[in-house]
């Protein structure tokens, strides 16, 4: 890679190439981004987004737009922002901010095209992991507070069934912030 890093998202886009962002390196949160080209087996810098951030999400929406949300950064335990990487024009664009900052948190690209945001941990060290859901909306480029899981969860899974719910399982939760067998399900709204 151009860089050295760890904690960073890898995406792939609709072209084949895949696009990695962030993560942390020798000094910290990374700002920067690259793509690998598997046609020609090479990494080539792709920018910088618009914050540095590790422990985030990237997600590719049905416009082949890569959604980046979240994570932490030098300094500060969980971030709020969010960006888009177009891969047409290669830029990083700021979309509205979401409604907690999170960092280890889990996204899923739903049937709709919304994309859902789930748990992580955010910067309140008495409430360390977040039991609150967001959903994004492409249309709008905002966020929305859906509610809450019953558990706070960093780092769970999230699978998309084939019925549209999402299944949310495990990693670490409250109380005492250890690795959980619990799951639960994501019911979206059926539409009118």
């Amino acid at each position: 890679m151009t860089a050295p890093r760890q904690d960073h998202t890898a995406t792939l886009l609709p072209d084949g190439r895949v696009l990695i962002t962030g993560g942390a390196g020798r000094k910290g949160a990374l700002a920067s981004a690259e793509i690998y080209d598997p046609a020609s087996g090479r990494f080539t810098a792709a920018g910088n987004m618009n914050a540095a951030r590790q422990g985030h999400t990237a997600t590719l929406l049905r416009s082949g737009q890569v959604l980046i949300a979240g994570g932490a950064s030098s300094g500060m335990p969980a971030l709020k922002s969010a960006e888009l990487y177009d891969p047409a024009t290669g830029r990083f664009t700021p979309v509205a901010e979401m409604k907690f900052a999170r960092e280890g948190h889990r996204a899923a690209l739903l049937p709709n095209g919304e994309v859902l945001m789930v748990g992580g941990s955010g910067v309140d060290p008495q409430h360390r992991y977040l039991a609150s859901v967001e959903l994004y909306d492409p249309a709008t480029k905002s966020f929305k507070v859906l509610g809450e899981m019953l558990l706070p969860r960093f780092g769970p899974t999230l699978t998309l069934l084939d019925d549209g719910r999402v299944l949310v399982t495990g990693r670490f939760a409250a109380p005492g912030y250890f690795a959980t067998s619990t799951a639960e399900m994501y019911q979206p709204v059926k539409a009118d």
